[in-house]
């Protein structure tokens, strides 16, 4: 009986995951992402991808292995300066982020689906065989290749890393920032408080009660001449 209950809460708690699903390396690469990183705290359905992929093995895998690259700083330092983190971050002041997290508290396929990985054997068996993993290996023999030292000590002058250094002195980063500031969307359901659209009526309450001229006819079309 609790083999059938627990094959039951594995098939919803999948079903529940079909709408939003990760592989391990794009996880990987949203928890380094600081724009995008905060997505799984946003959306209930990104939090079970994000804990199903946080019990595999793979997702620490991938991530050693862009922590051993340089180029993963340079784009965690260039989206810190974008003006996407501001838009990533806003939505906490989001209601409807709030509406989501309390619509799922009442969803029971949302703890199935935290719990699943828990519940699933294969997880584990991920667990025992990672210290055989070819890709375990090959992230150990790196401390052994030669190149990994050679892309740190020319990583000061990669033009991407120049390029970002030389980001603080470009006037259209802060033009973006002030426009994404601007942007009602960017606030998401208190951006249409921020809208001047939202308050056309209440600027000019009598516009509703003055009738518009209807649109002038069109033209008749002049006839041809005959030849």
């Amino acid at each position: 009986m609790k083999l059938t209950t627990i094959a039951a809460a594995l098939a919803v708690a999948a079903l529940s995951q079909s709408a939003f699903s990760a592989t391990p390396e794009e996880t990987a690469a949203q928890l380094l992402d600081p724009a995008k990183m905060v997505q799984p705290v946003q959306d209930p359905k990104a939090a079970v991808a994000a804990m199903t992929n946080l019990m595999d093995p793979a997702t620490y895998i991938a991530m050693t292995q862009m922590a051993m690259n340089p180029a993963t700083y340079t784009k965690m330092a260039q989206s810190g300066i974008s003006p996407d983190i501001l838009k990533a971050y806003m939505g906490f002041l989001d209601p409807a982020m709030y509406t989501k997290w309390l619509a799922a508290s009442l969803d029971p396929n949302f703890y199935l689906g935290m719990m699943a990985p828990m519940l699933n054997p294969n997880m584990y068996m991920k667990w025992l065989g990672a210290p055989l993993d070819p890709r375990v290996w090959n992230m150990m023999l790196q401390g052994l290749n030669p190149n990994l030292y050679l892309n740190w000590a020319v990583a000061p002058m990669a033009p991407a890393n120049l390029n970002l250094m030389m980001a603080p002195l470009n006037p259209n980063l802060y033009g973006q920032w002030a426009a994404a500031a601007a942007d009602p969307k960017t606030y998401g359901t208190w951006g249409a408080f921020l809208n001047p659209a939202t308050y056309g009526t209440m600027a000019n309450p009598f516009a509703a009660f003055v009738p518009q001229a209807p649109a002038a006819p069109a033209a008749p079309a002049a006839p041809a001449k005959a030849k």
